[in-house]
């Protein structure tokens, strides 16, 4: 009986027991809610929750979006002429050549042309497609394959530096297109495909997340690319990803799950050239204003504030005192004004900082290039300052480079110096006592007839610049046109070969 007794107290204690144990785990679950790992379920209890397993991963389709994209991604090959000159158009000399002349076989690799590939995207059903300016820069022809072998010939309709995008047109018929989607709703850590051609593999799809949007002002000091490396005068507001992008996928497709498309592949950062974990697209907000414009304007009508602005760090590493004073850390800080500038006529001052255009945060330089790429001149914006601690807003109406709303419409460079110009031969150079120069043989109404320079002037240096063909000169004064308004002089050397007097002249390259 004792036993029996002794026996049962046992199973009583067990029972009680287990009835506390499962009561408290319900007790817990109903309060603080339950996780799984696995097949194991666990409490949060004390404040502390685990990392719930994240299933979206695994369950992500790309299958739809990689079968739109593909098709509609397509190979491009340019061809460029032969060239005497290299990459920084300085006179390349074949040493070779210098000493056995042209009968020389290893000259004669310089005779072949260059050769250059990328991707593009088509954007219209009769064959508007849109590329990287660096893929086609350069070109004298250029060839489009589409991902089912039919090869084209393309036509460039226009490009734009700034923002590395060009517009090419093939003649085709219902062409596979990718439709655009929104890249100012793209979230960090969304899934994108990268679609392109890359080290020469058609039609190649990679998968990665968004890791940053508004990337700028990155490629300072790197490779990767080569000449398709933004420069600091470059609008840079990339969405960077860690889908894999090598040389080749410069100009291909950045696509979402959806299947449409959010970007253009242009860049990586790498110090050998290839992927190394980091790779930027163009927004295809950005881009569609580029093609917009220069289908309908054959160049970009670009929308300005007429502010000359600097960095917030780069002040702070400049002038701490002036930046502590500012009592703001975020924003981009007004440093001057450019002549005619439709913010200083609005009622911005200088030491301003400018940290909203429209509602949209601006932080840096790259924010808001970014946000001015969207609009037009002539289109008014809500520009927000922080004026010593105090938010004030102005609206401004933006204006185009030369200081108006006017559409302006594209003029190549030999069209606004109005101009022909001839390589002076050695027997040229040696009867004038030089060893550089061009020859203006021809004028019409342009920059060079207004300031009553005639045919037959000798321009010996352009901005203090020797000048030896045309085309360096044309270079010297595409890069002028880039500058600021106020900032876009082009001073000439010259003499005319009868008189031998030396001549100057300052030339103002505003329309």
């Amino acid at each position: 009986m004792k036993t029996w007794k002794l026996l049962f107290g046992f199973v009583l204690v067990s029972v009680l027991s287990a009835t506390v144990a499962v009561g408290t785990y319900a007790y817990l679950n109903r309060s603080n809610g339950t996780f799984s790992s696995g097949n194991q379920e666990f409490s949060q209890v004390g404040g502390y929750r685990m990392a719930a397993y994240a299933e979206a991963a695994e369950n992500t389709d790309f299958t739809f979006a990689a079968e739109q994209s593909v098709n509609a991604v397509v190979h491009i090959k340019s061809v460029a002429a032969p060239s005497q000159r290299n990459r920084n158009g300085r006179n390349y000399i074949d040493p070779f050549e210098y000493f056995f002349g042209e009968g020389n076989p290893f000259s004669q690799q310089r005779q072949q042309p260059r050769v250059g590939f990328g991707s593009g995207v088509i954007i219209s059903t009769d064959g508007y497609i849109v590329t990287n300016n660096h893929v086609i820069e350069g070109a004298d022809e250029i060839e489009v394959i589409t991902n089912d072998d039919q090869t084209y010939k393309a036509k460039l309709i226009g490009r734009d530096e700034a923002t590395d995008i060009a517009l090419l047109k093939i003649d085709g018929k219902n062409l596979h297109v990718l439709p655009f989607g929104n890249s100012d709703i793209l979230k960090v850590g969304e899934w994108v495909l990268a679609v392109g051609n890359p080290l020469n593999l058609t039609s190649t799809v990679t998968a990665g997340i968004v890791s940053a949007t508004g990337r700028g002002e990155l490629f300072s000091g790197y490779g990767g690319m080569g000449r398709g490396m933004p420069s600091e005068n470059k609008i840079q507001s990339y969405i960077q990803t860690d889908a894999a992008v090598n040389p080749g996928n410069s100009g291909g497709a950045l696509v979402n799950t959806k299947g449409e498309l959010i970007g253009i592949n242009a860049a990586l950062i790498s110090e050998t050239g290839n992927y190394i974990g980091y790779s930027f697209a163009i927004p295809i907000n950005i881009v569609k204003k580029v093609i917009s414009d220069i289908k309908q304007y054959g160049m970009v009508q670009r929308a300005l504030l007429g502010v000359k602005v600097t960095n917030l760090s780069e002040l702070k590493a400049a002038e701490p005192e002036k930046y502590e004073k500012l009592k703001v850390h975020e924003g981009i800080y007004v440093a001057g004004f450019s002549s005619l500038s439709s913010a200083e006529k609005a009622g911005l001052k200088e030491g301003d900082v400018i940290v909203g255009i429209n509602d949209a945060k601006i932080k840096n330089y790259s924010d808001l290039t970014a946000q001015l790429s969207h609009f037009s001149p002539g289109d008014k914006v809500k520009v927000q300052v922080n004026r010593a601690g105090d938010v004030k807003t102005y609206t401004v109406e933006l204006k185009n480079d030369q200081g108006t709303t006017e559409t302006i419409k594209y003029k190549s460079p030999a069209d606004i110096i109005g101009a022909s110009f001839k390589e002076l031969s050695r027997e040229d150079k040696i009867r004038l006592g030089i060893n550089s120069g061009i020859e203006l043989t021809d004028l019409t109404n342009g920059k060079l007839k207004s300031e009553g320079i005639k045919k037959g002037f000798i321009i010996l240096t352009a901005n203090d610049t020797r000048i030896t063909t045309p085309d360096e000169f044309i270079k010297i004064v595409e890069t002028i046109l880039k500058k600021d308004p106020d900032e876009r002089g082009l001073f000439l050397k010259g003499f005319y070969p009868d008189s031998r007097r030396v001549e100057y002249f300052a030339i103002d390259l505003n329309e």
